[in-house]
């Protein structure tokens, strides 16, 4: 059997420049900032029995909450709490780690954590602590990701989808297709290493419905994934038009409450009104914009310019009209200037004044939905046509929560396979495709992976996780 395939552990490259074998302890403020009734500080290193009695005057019980007295230097009471101690390797980040709940002000969080740094610790970086974990194989890279999936979540779906994959839902999907990978790769490295056994017809075939499967399966995962990065990323709606169209009443419509100023002066919005909905748990981040004509003083020139901006930003474009007038010469002039590869749709509001029930028509270029921000008419329709529009199935089947680099690597994997299918008579060739394909799939979860690419993940962490 090819080496190449032989070697299925783990391997993080770069690990030992990471400082996997560092001694050093690291200490962090773990709650957030501002004044709570509870605050933590978080120690963690390859050997804590000393600070420990130094700092509570004993080694806690492992894993039982200690009422504890912290004392500074002088063996006096810097505040009384609860100390947590997990030994390793039995801890979150495979060291010992010392948690100290005390009261959450700010000051006495601060001594707490001064203190910490006089017996030998030191500022924990951004993300250090689930940095840790990963180099000491408590977490793969996807679960260390939705660590701070977990903690980012917008919504409830969101947060249910970053506890799945802190649970290995994830992981476990993309190490099945690794698995799978490499049994291919073993019959076909096989020819290999006795090319004067030829593979016979059965396990040819063998091989091309082994392909097959597999790229059916990684093409789940990516459509899953593509869903679960929706529910992580949201998406960037702007709301753009002329003036008094209605597009400040169909924001507040949309949040459920009165985020923007509408009268019935044109002009009114000068500036851009940003608010994040959920629609089945799909954050949408909605963006109001001034009205777009020829701006009558320099206020309103700059939010004209700013309304453009946002347009060249946006994922999806709602261009609102008066269905009284429908799409007018204006709104076309508006509409010849939209980025061509941006998704629109025409909405038709204020439809309460010209008494019809909501309804859509799509076109070769443009949905248009026919709705009223004042009384609601059409409002669900628009909804469910906005999740069909930046690509969001309801299905039984639970999604990934995906980044933007688990999307990439599963894409290229995919791709990696379908070179495979064009060369599966050529074995060096084939077999090369599959191992890049499975390298691409050990990068999600970290069996494979550069110190640059680690350290740009942590270092988004908040400080203390």
């Amino acid at each position: 059997m090819n080496a190449a395939v032989a070697s299925t552990s783990a391997v993080h490259i770069g690990v030992s420049d990471m400082g996997a074998s560092s001694t050093d302890i690291i200490a962090a403020i773990a709650t957030a900032q501002g004044r709570a009734g509870i605050g933590v500080v978080r120690i963690s290193g390859l050997a804590l029995d000393g600070l420990a009695k130094r700092l509570i005057g004993e080694v806690p019980a492992p894993r039982r909450a200690t009422r504890a007295t912290f004392r500074d230097d002088a063996g006096a009471a810097i505040d009384e709490g609860i100390a947590l101690f997990f030994p390793a390797p039995h801890s979150y980040t495979g060291e010992d780690v010392l948690e100290l709940h005390g009261h959450g002000g700010p000051v006495v969080l601060q001594m707490l954590l001064a203190r910490s740094l006089a017996l030998g610790a030191r500022i924990a970086e951004p993300g250090e602590f689930t940095r840790r974990a990963f180099l000491n194989d408590k977490l793969d890279l996807a679960q260390a990701e939705a660590v701070a999936d977990v903690i980012e979540a917008a919504t409830d779906a969101a947060a249910r989808c970053a506890v799945r994959a802190l649970q290995g839902e994830f992981s476990a999907a993309v190490r099945a297709l690794a698995d799978r990978l490499i049994e291919l790769r073993m019959l076909v490295e096989a020819t290999l290493d006795f090319p004067e056994e030829e593979l016979d017809p059965l396990d040819r075939a063998d091989a091309r419905r082994r392909l097959g499967e597999v790229r059916d399966e990684l093409a789940t995962a990516l459509a899953r994934a593509h869903q679960g990065s929706l529910l992580r990323n949201g998406m960037n709606i702007v709301l753009a038009g002329q003036p008094n169209v209605g597009k400040s009443s169909l924001l507040n419509r949309l949040a459920g409450e009165e985020l923007a100023i509408v009268t019935a002066i044109p002009g009114t919005t000068r500036d851009t009104v940003r608010q994040t909905i959920q629609i089945e748990g799909v954050p949408l981040n909605i963006v109001d914009t001034a009205g777009l004509r020829e701006a009558q003083d320099e206020v309103e020139r700059i939010g004209v310019a700013r309304t453009w901006s946002e347009i060249e930003r946006a994922d999806l474009l709602l261009l609102i009209v008066d269905a009284r007038t429908g799409v007018t010469a204006a709104d076309q002039a508006i509409e010849s200037r939209i980025p061509s590869r941006l998704k629109r749709v025409v909405v038709h509001n204020k439809l309460d004044l010209v008494h019809e029930r909501g309804h859509s028509v799509e076109s070769d270029h443009a949905v248009h939905i026919f709705t009223s921000a004042k009384t609601g008419e059409g409002l669900d329709h628009m909804r469910r046509t906005l999740l069909g529009l930046v690509g969001w199935e309801t299905s039984g089947e639970s999604v990934f929560m995906a980044r933007e680099r688990h999307l990439h690597a599963l894409r290229q994997a995919s791709m990696r396979l379908a070179a495979a299918e064009g060369v599966f008579h050529e074995a060096e060739l084939f077999a090369e495709e599959l191992r890049l394909a499975q390298r691409d799939l050990d990068g999600i979860t970290g069996e494979f992976s550069a110190d640059d690419l680690l350290g740009e993940i942590f270092s988004r962490f908040c400080i203390g996780k």
